[in-house]
């Protein structure tokens, strides 16, 4: 087994401070990525944000629900047609929101730290 020198330093003081340092920026970059920007100016779109997220989270759990009913048999014929267009208005009054704010899918995503990405 050879030994290799990955790093070179006069002391492991230098090491551990340029660590710290790294570890400072990547703490201030997810601070950046998950802080609320309360300008006055967009609190709107934070808002719309915030809302649009739950619409989303809450349409997936029902579809969820209407997919464990349909197979299941307790729907008729007429709820899962009803089912279907409400979620397809639901689908492009939810686009059109999106697009009236100037957000993304990715903007309606947020993370759980630790849990993951809530979608």
């Amino acid at each position: 087994m050879s030994n290799k020198v990955l790093y070179k330093s006069d002391s492991m003081e230098n090491v551990s401070g340029e660590i710290e340092d790294l570890t400072k920026e990547n703490i201030e970059q997810k601070k950046e990525q998950n802080s609320i920007d309360a300008n006055p100016e967009n609190v709107e779109q934070g808002l719309a944000k915030l809302v649009l997220t739950l619409i989303k989270l809450i349409k997936r759990l029902l579809e969820e629900q209407g997919v464990k009913r349909m197979e299941s048999g307790s729907l008729s014929e007429q709820q899962i047609e009803d089912l279907g267009e409400t979620f397809y208005k639901l689908d492009n009054k939810l686009e059109e929101l999106k697009e009236e704010f100037k957000l993304e899918d990715e903007d309606l995503n947020l993370n759980l730290g630790p849990l993951g990405d809530l979608m």
